[in-house]
């Protein structure tokens, strides 16, 4: 990094001299991985930008009714931008939409009836949706107690889709195969879009009828294509990750075939009502902006979390994906082996935060999760994943998440703050895999 710059972490910030020369020697060996994001950066924002001038985007559309919400012709845009986007025939698109959880419960207690069965392909998914199905948790209204019936087959040892274990779950009362794109809080590389449409070109093979359902969340603008582009029936997201681009103030979508979203809708609101109702409570602008930004707004946010997997590797830390993996999430996951090093890692995150920089997070007991849980967020929106942030469940092996920034140097600030204040509380370890380099305090430097 330039002097300037350096001169002012270290004398400002307190940054260690050593971890800057670790972030400029990092960052020289991702040249080549930051240009192949760049380009896929540049074609998905010109291609939200054709799909806005397809859908005749206006001001008009930032209006917003009240009441019932009939005919608010800003929510309907939205939700063809979003259809167009990623080439489904339709799209839910709504702030009362709390979360990609709620997405998902959406799409699966709108589309499954009693008897139905649906496989998780990629094993164990997201723990908030595990209430949802009914692996734990009773009298809940779960899948379960309405008589849906679930299995999941795990992934292989090498992260990948066992499809011949797929094949056996599979039966004549499968109704849907699900996927969850993004790691979760698993030691695993995200389903990438190739296997995605691997993955769906198998299951109809064995019957066209089951329905594809991908958890999209994290995933957005991450390629050139999205799953519905490979042949996923219906998938879901959040609004506060990738695609609101930190704009959105709350909210979620669900896209794929027309009759699914119907089905899905009726669920939304009520039968017979569907899609025709419901506000947007003034938020289609930032809806339309964040959209908008998004692909530069992950861009920074990816870049930054190949980063930090260069960064830990290089000093002797597991690290999941590589930097030079194939990225089909924002999300970095860094083995950090004690849960001081994991909340001493949060601790600098909130740290850099824009927002709440002054407090420290603390692991609790966070509704939908089996254990205890730490989040570091100073975020301009409450929760928002697209902006920086680090999460971890107290458990062995001692897993820190980190993903977002809405700008590379947001996220690049993070990595900085995380290492410093591991380093002030002495449990930031140095491997000989960086040479020159030995394990250090924080006055120490380079030798």
């Amino acid at each position: 990094m330039a002097m300037n710059t350096a001169e002012l972490l270290k004398n400002h910030f307190k940054i260690n001299e050593s971890i800057i020369k670790w972030i400029d020697e990092a960052e020289s060996q991702l040249n080549d991985v930051y240009a192949k994001l760049d380009d896929i950066m540049e074609y998905n924002q010109y291609k939200v930008l054709d799909v806005f001038h397809r859908c005749r985007l206006s001001d008009i559309h930032f209006n917003w009714n009240t009441g019932y919400g009939y005919n608010d012709i800003g929510r309907e845009t939205l939700e063809k931008v979003y259809a167009e986007l990623f080439c489904t025939e339709d799209a839910i698109v709504r702030p009362t939409i709390v979360n990609g959880t709620h997405a998902l419960t959406l799409t699966l207690t709108g589309i499954l009836r009693p008897g139905d069965e649906m496989i998780y392909a990629t094993g164990r998914p997201y723990d908030t949706l595990e209430e949802v199905i009914g692996i734990r948790g009773e009298n809940n209204g779960s899948l379960k107690e309405f008589g849906i019936h679930y299995k999941q087959v795990e992934l292989t040892d090498s992260g990948k889709i066992d499809f011949e274990g797929l094949r056996q779950a599979i039966t004549d009362k499968t109704r849907m195969v699900c996927l969850q794109r993004a790691t979760g809080y698993a030691w695993r590389n995200a389903i990438t879009i190739n296997e995605i449409a691997e993955w769906v070109k198998f299951v109809k093979s064995i019957n066209p009828n089951i329905i594809c359902m991908a958890d999209n969340c994290y995933g957005e603008f991450l390629d050139y294509k999205e799953p519905t582009e490979a042949g996923v029936d219906v998938m879901a997201g959040s609004l506060i990750k990738n695609p609101g681009g930190g704009l959105a103030l709350t909210g979620g979508y669900i896209a794929g075939r027309e009759e699914l979203i119907k089905q899905i809708s009726y669920r939304m609101t009520s039968q017979g009502i569907g899609k025709e109702c419901g506000l947007t409570f003034g938020q289609t602008r930032n809806m339309f902006q964040g959209l908008f930004i998004a692909p530069k707004t992950v861009n920074g946010a990816l870049k930054g979390a190949i980063l930090c997997s260069k960064v830990f590797e290089n000093l002797g830390y597991e690290v999941c994906p590589k930097y030079d993996d194939d990225r089909s999430d924002i999300i970095q996951s860094v083995k950090l082996g004690s849960p001081e090093a994991v909340i001493a890692f949060c601790e600098g995150i909130q740290a850099a935060a824009p927002v709440d920089a002054h407090v420290n997070p603390v692991p609790w007991d966070m509704p939908g999760y089996e254990d205890q849980v730490i989040m570091a967020a100073g975020a301009f929106v409450q929760g928002s994943s697209i902006e920086l942030s680090a999460d971890a469940p107290i458990r062995e092996p001692y897993i820190v998440y980190f993903q977002g920034g809405l700008t590379y140097e947001s996220s690049k600030f993070g990595v900085i703050k995380a290492l410093q204040t591991m380093m002030d509380k002495g449990c930031l370890k140095t491997e000989p895999l960086m040479t020159g380099y030995k394990n250090i305090k924080s006055d120490e430097h380079l030798i």
